[in-house]
């Protein structure tokens, strides 16, 4: 119970031949198990048997020996008497039975300073992120640096446009689609960035295949916008929230989560002022975006409010200088303050 299986992993063997089931054990194990017969009419369960039994599958016997069986009480129903996996969950479901079964977590004993304490094991989503992120922190040279961005002009343009924009193409005017676009024009300039590294080689990318960070009850997971260079403001949004949909039912497929050249991912939405992302391998960047604030900047010599974020990204720096890191920060934050750039392609 609760065991991972892995990809081609053999999980059950279906014999052909006659699909009647035997409901009572055989005679052989009627006649050389009397001891065994009798803690089955009691209610009892025996001492398990010490060694594989020949006739259980591999799942079964361990089903059995985890939970400390005597297989030999346990009603078969399998072909020619054999005990099967389903036999054994019924026997457990049995009221007698199922409150002394490990099936059933055991209350954990208290720490050491007496508090209530709780384990559970990982689930397979938690473990694969668990085993991406040490591997991005032990292959890769990562390195953060930080701007700012005054989002006024952009905040400006989705507030004038924004309900024309939704009526036109049936999907809210977002933040996301800017910062996606903006990285886009970035890249270009700056494409180391947007490469990975493969052994002694650098892979350069031609295609811009931007990783959207997506968090879920069950973790965090980021689809791929694909040729987003291609996809307009539109296209770009209803993808993302297509991917936030699919995420949260857990229907997104390995093909929606492979193959990304860079990825951008929003603390901001949790109230994140500032943190320092970690690489999707094998991608070599990411751009951290946090939260939107009010801050006194100096506009035209002036002291003025504005909506800041604070903007980070990580980055391999086995492949990517700090200069192009910095440079390219600085382009991501150049077009954001003037969204006309996207137009223009500047």
């Amino acid at each position: 119970m609760g065991e991972t299986v892995t990809s081609d992993e053999t999980l059950a063997l279906i014999e052909e031949g006659a699909t009647e089931q035997t409901a009572t054990t055989s005679p052989a194990t009627e006649t050389t198990q009397p001891a065994a017969k009798a803690a089955a009419v009691s209610g009892h369960s025996a001492p398990a048997t010490s060694g594989p039994d020949p006739k259980l599958s591999r799942a079964v016997e361990r089903l059995v020996r985890e939970n400390d069986l005597d297989p030999a009480v346990i009603p078969a129903t399998g072909r020619r008497g054999r005990l099967t996996r389903a036999d054994v969950v019924a026997w457990l479901k049995q009221p007698e039975h199922a409150a002394t079964q490990a099936e059933i977590p055991a209350p954990m004993p208290p720490s050491d300073s007496g508090r209530p304490e709780e384990r559970v094991p990982m689930s397979r989503l938690r473990a694969r992120i668990a085993d991406r992120m040490v591997e991005a922190q032990q292959t890769a040279a990562i390195l953060t640096s930080f701007n700012e961005v005054d989002l006024k002009a952009v905040m400006d343009l989705r507030r004038r446009y924004k309900e024309p924009f939704e009526k036109q193409h049936d999907t809210r005017l977002g933040l996301m689609s800017f910062f996606v676009k903006a990285c886009v024009e970035a890249l270009k300039k700056y494409p180391a960035v947007n490469a990975s590294v493969d052994g002694k080689d650098i892979i350069y990318h031609g295609y811009y295949d931007i990783g959207i960070a997506v968090s879920t009850e069950r973790g965090l997971v980021v689809p791929i916008v694909r040729d987003a260079d291609r996809k307009s403001f539109a296209d770009i949004e209803r993808e993302i929230r297509d991917f936030a949909e699919r995420a949260r039912q857990g229907s997104l497929t390995m093909e929606d989560l492979t193959g990304g050249t860079f990825s951008i991912t929003n603390g901001g939405v949790f109230g994140s002022l500032l943190s320092t992302p970690i690489l999707n391998p094998p991608q070599s960047a990411i751009l951290g975006m946090h939260a939107i604030k009010e801050r006194p900047v100096v506009v035209d010599g002036e002291i003025t409010a504005r909506p800041m974020m604070y903007l980070a990204l990580s980055y391999d720096h086995r492949l990517i200088d700090g200069k192009d890191a910095v440079l390219f920060l600085v382009a991501v934050k150049q077009t954001l303050e003037d969204p006309a750039r996207l137009l223009l392609q500047l």
